[in-house]
C-alpha cells in the first residue's frame, strides 16, 4: 500500500538566521543605503533650524529658539510667500495635465511602430535631451524663441512682426512646461514601454478575434495594464509637486520678474541663501516637505480604496 508523504512545514527562520542567508544581498545593499542616510536623512535634523533664529557665524547650538516665529509667514498670509504659493500651484496644475500624461501617450504611439529598428532611434533620440543640463536646455530655447533667436529673426527677415515669448511674462508658465515636456517626456517613457511589453500578447489576439478594435483595445487592454504603473508614478509625483523646478526657473528669473517666476523653492532660496532668513526658509521647506508627505498618504489611501496596491501595502 502506498503511504502518502507528509510534508513538514517550513521551519520560521529568526532574525539572525535570516540576515546570514541574505548576508550577500545585504553587503550589496550597504553602499547605496549609506548614501541615502547621508544625503537624505541625517539632513532632515536640520529643520530644527525652522524653529530657531538661525545665525551661521553661531551654529544651530549656539542659535536661540525662536518658537513658531518662522512660520508666522505662512500662517499671516505673507504677501511673497502667498505669490510664490500661487505660481507653484499654477505650475503644478499645469505639469499634472500635460507633463504627466505625455510620457503615456508618447509610449503608446512608440509601441505602436511595427519597425523595431524605427522605434530604437526614435527612442535614442527622444533620450537625448534628458541627460542635457537645464543651462544647455534654457539656453536653446532662447537661441531659438528669444528677442533675437531663430524665430525672430526669420520673422525680421521676410518683414513680419516679432514675437516676445522668452521675456514675456504671460508666457511664462507655458513656456516653463513646454521645456520640461520637450527634456523629460522621452525618458519617463521607460516605465511605461516596459510595463506594455508586460502585457499579455494573448489579450490583444483574443479581443482582435472578438471584433474589438485598436481604439477599443487600447482601452480594455492596453491601458488596464498601465494602470498599476500610472497609479504609482501619480502618487509619487504629488509627494512632489510642490517642486517645479528650481534650477530651471532661477536661471530665468531675471527676464521676467519675480512676480511670475517666485516659487517655493526660489522663495527658500531668496529669502534663506540671499536674503538671510534661514528660519524662515526652512519653515517653508518644512511646512512643504510635510505637505507632500500628506499628499502622498492620502493618494496611496485612495489607491487601496480602488483595489491598488499603491507606493506601499495596507
Amino acid at each position: 500500500m502506498l503511504q502518502r508523504s507528509k510534508t513538514r512545514p517550513q521551519q520560521q527562520l529568526s532574525l539572525g538566521q535570516r540576515l546570514l542567508r541574505d548576508k550577500a544581498l545585504l553587503l550589496f545593499a550597504l553602499p547605496g543605503t549609506a548614501l541615502i542616510i547621508a544625503f537624505h536623512y541625517v539632513p532632515l535634523l536640520g529643520n530644527v533650524i525652522a524653529f530657531k533664529d538661525y545665525q551661521p557665524f553661531l551654529g544651530i547650538s549656539g542659535s536661540d529658539w525662536s518658537g513658531w516665529a518662522n512660520f508666522a509667514v505662512i500662517f499671516n498670509g505673507d504677501p511673497a510667500f502667498l505669490r510664490a504659493l500661487k505660481n507653484t500651484l499654477i505650475l503644478t496644475s499645469l505639469q499634472s495635465v500635460f507633463v504627466f500624461p505625455a510620457p503615456i501617450l508618447l509610449a503608446l504611439l512608440l509601441n505602436s511602430l511595427f519597425s523595431e529598428r524605427i522605434k530604437r532611434i526614435a527612442q535614442s533620440i527622444l533620450y537625448l535631451p534628458h541627460f542635457m543640463s537645464w543651462v544647455i536646455v534654457v539656453a536653446l530655447f532662447q537661441q531659438m524663441l528669444g528677442g533675437s533667436g531663430l524665430l525672430n529673426n526669420y520673422l525680421r527677415s521676410h518683414d513680419l512682426a516679432t514675437i516676445d515669448i522668452i521675456g514675456n511674462s504671460e508666457l511664462f508658465h507655458v513656456l516653463l512646461t513646454s521645456q520640461i515636456i520637450w527634456k523629460d517626456t522621452g525618458w519617463a517613457t521607460i516605465l511605461f514601454l516596459a510595463a506594455l511589453s508586460q502585457i499579455d500578447s494573448q489579450l490583444y489576439e483574443a479581443s482582435s478575434v472578438d471584433g474589438a478594435s485598436r481604439t477599443r483595445q487600447l482601452w480594455h487592454v492596453t491601458l488596464p495594464g498601465l494602470r498599476g504603473i500610472i497609479i504609482l508614478l501619480f502618487i509619487l509625483r504629488l509627494g512632489d509637486s510642490l517642486t517645479v523646478g528650481f534650477e530651471q526657473i532661477i536661471l530665468q528669473q531675471q527676464a521676467v520678474g519675480r512676480d511670475v517666476s517666485e516659487v517655493l523653492d526660489t522663495y527658500v532660496y531668496n529669502n534663506g541663501v540671499i536674503g538671510g532668513a534661514w528660519g524662515v526658509a526652512a519653515a517653508v521647506g518644512l511646512v512643504k516637505g510635510l505637505v507632500g508627505v500628506a499628499l502622498v498618504l492620502a493618494a496611496n489611501k485612495v489607491a487601496h480604496i480602488f483595489g491598488e496596491q499603491g507606493v506601499y501595502q495596507r
